[in-house]
Order: structure tokens, then C-alpha cells, then sequence
């Protein structure tokens, strides 16, 4: 009659078996098992099953009632974004009303600005050849140096502006969201009229945006 010590080592073995079959673990010449980066594949496909949207929303909700401004959720399609999820301020009168679905420039919105990172050089030519950089406002900037210049700061400092170079009257800041690997996929952003959103306001409640940003990583699969 088998020990409860052996029928756990038994079933233990049956499944690396099966996980070394399917290429999930390998085994080395000292006996010990480790997983091959395809587990990789099983979180990219569970992450897209859930689904960003679904799980930024309760996110979203509490950081507008935190800034008590709008909240949004974007990703980079065709070197645009677009906002997926909104939750708006039920109590301001003057709101930055976002919609899903809207589409807004990369190189002006503190958003686009943080999806930027994760082009090279080459790429960010090819986004200023193929899209341009509009001026929308006397902020916006529209030189591949100031561009860049922009990039680095807020590659050192974790986080991106729209100083009204989107629109005037309108700022807002913005914090990224990384999956596994530790790519920008996404990224959350506060806007809201330039007379509530100062740089005070903005930086008092900055921790609470990074936080979120960084817990919804973590739900990701991202690790520091």
C-alpha cells in the first residue's frame, strides 16, 4: 500500500510530466525541474481573456472620486491612442468629458507621451513621418528634439504631463501600465480645466495615480 508521501510524489510527477511534454518545464541533468519562458504565453492569453478594460475599471472609479476629475483608460492602436474606458466626476459642473473610443495624438497627450517609450528612434521617425506633430496649442511641441527632450523626463520621472498641448484650458497627467515583460501597454490618466488641475493639486494626489498604476501592473504580471 502506497505512503501518502508517495502518492503525492507520484501525482507531483505526472504533472511536470505533463508540463515537460508540453514544453512548459524542462528538466536539468540534476534532476531539478524549471519553466521555459512559454509560460509566458498562458498569462499573455489570460490577460487578454480578462481583459484590461475589465480590470482597470474599479481602478478608474477611485481615482476619480480621488482627483474628483475624469479618469481614463488608453491604448496605442495605429500610433494613436484610444481611451477605453472614461469614468467621469458627477461633481463638477465643468468636466473634461471623454468618450470610448475617441482617438487622440501620441505626441500631445500625457498618455501618448508614455506609449512613446517604448519606441526607439527609428520608430518615433516613423511616427512623425507617417502622423506628423501637429500643433494644437502654443504647448504642443512639434520638433522630434523637443519630443525626445520630453521623453527623457518622463522616462526619470515615472510619469507624463499634457500641459494644454492637446487643447487649451485642459491638463492632465498620467501613469503607465506594464504587463510581464515590462512593456508600457496601456496607461491611465487624470484630465480635468487647468484652473483645478495646478501643479499643487496635481502633485498632492500623484502617489495615489502611480499606486494604481503600479497594483494594476502587478495584476499583470508585472514585477520590478
Amino acid at each position: 500500500m502506497k505512503t501518502a508521501e508517495a502518492i503525492v510524489t507520484s501525482t507531483v510527477l505526472r504533472f511536470l510530466t505533463s508540463l515537460q511534454n508540453e514544453g512548459y518545464v524542462v528538466q536539468e541533468e540534476n534532476g531539478r525541474y524549471f519553466m521555459t519562458y512559454k509560460i509566458c504565453n498562458l498569462a499573455s492569453n489570460i490577460t487578454a481573456r480578462i481583459g484590461i478594460r475589465r480590470i482597470c475599471s474599479p481602478y478608474l472609479r477611485s481615482i476619480s472620486h480621488i482627483f474628483d476629475e475624469s479618469a481614463n483608460l488608453s491604448i496605442e492602436r495605429n500610433m494613436q491612442m484610444v481611451y477605453i474606458e472614461v469614468v467621469n466626476s458627477p461633481n463638477q459642473e465643468l468636466t473634461i468629458r471623454k468618450r470610448i473610443g475617441n482617438i487622440a495624438p501620441m505626441h500631445c497627450t500625457g498618455v501618448g507621451k508614455l506609449m512613446l517609450l517604448n519606441y526607439p528612434d527609428h520608430q518615433i521617425s516613423h511616427l512623425i513621418a507617417c502622423q506628423g506633430l501637429q500643433k494644437f496649442t502654443d504647448n504642443t511641441l512639434v520638433t522630434k528634439e523637443q519630443l525626445c527632450a520630453e521623453l527623457e523626463k518622463i522616462r526619470a520621472h515615472g510619469y507624463a504631463f499634457d500641459n494644454e498641448e492637446c487643447e487649451v484650458g485642459v491638463r492632465c497627467i498620467a501613469a503607465p501600465i506594464r504587463d510581464y515583460t515590462g512593456k508600457i501597454v496601456a496607461g491611465i490618466s487624470v484630465s480635468g480645466p487647468s484652473i483645478r488641475m495646478t501643479d499643487a493639486y496635481i502633485l498632492g494626489k500623484l502617489p495615489y495615480l502611480l499606486d494604481t498604476a503600479q497594483q494594476i501592473s502587478e495584476k499583470l504580471g508585472y514585477q520590478e
